[in-house]
């Protein structure tokens, strides 16, 4: 996801004298400047992938799948971005607080993946296959809770498609 810079949004035409444009012009500078620190800042910190996130085991049928759990708005916003590979039993589950509509795009993701949004009990409601560095809009086809991340292909290998569910704690609570 991205945000846009408040601060350049903000900005007010440039007044018509030459001394003033030069003010205007330093005072556009060194809000570009700042706005940029921040920014660089914040891009340093997800520059890499997230690897650290805790995780769960998964079922689909007699597959076993190791998710890591993006939880946390930053961990969801981040998500799968900047990973250069991921093994093939490997995945990325998204919890939400509510079941809502989600829909995903694959800006700064260099892995083709392919999204499960996953029903409150397991069963999953629809798949979507993602296209890397995109801003393309993949959401579910009714408001979900979880979306599970899987290299692309994972699920149509296994044999696995909508209306299949998958096991593991998060799906057993009620």
């Amino acid at each position: 996801m991205t945000a846009s810079c408040p601060a350049t949004a903000a900005l007010a035409p440039m007044p018509s004298t030459r001394m003033a444009r030069r003010t205007s012009t330093l005072s556009v500078a060194a809000v570009l400047t700042v706005a940029g620190f921040l920014s660089a800042g914040s891009a340093a910190a997800q520059e890499g992938p997230q690897l650290n996130l805790q995780r769960v085991e998964l079922t689909a049928g007699m597959h076993r799948i190791d998710a890591q759990v993006a939880q946390a708005p930053q961990e969801r916003q981040t998500g799968l971005m900047h990973r250069k590979e991921m093994p093939q039993h490997e995945g990325m589950l998204f919890v939400f607080e509510q079941p809502a509509q989600q829909c995903f795009w694959m800006k700064n993701t260099l892995l083709p993946l392919t999204a499960a949004f996953v029903d409150d009990d397991g069963t999953i409601v629809n798949l979507a296959d993602m296209k890397p560095q995109t801003l393309d809009s993949h959401c579910s086809t009714k408001p979900v809770r979880y979306v599970l991340e899987m290299n692309q292909g994972w699920f149509a290998k296994k044999g696995i498609k909508a209306g299949a569910k998958l096991g593991g704690a998060l799906f057993s609570r009620k």
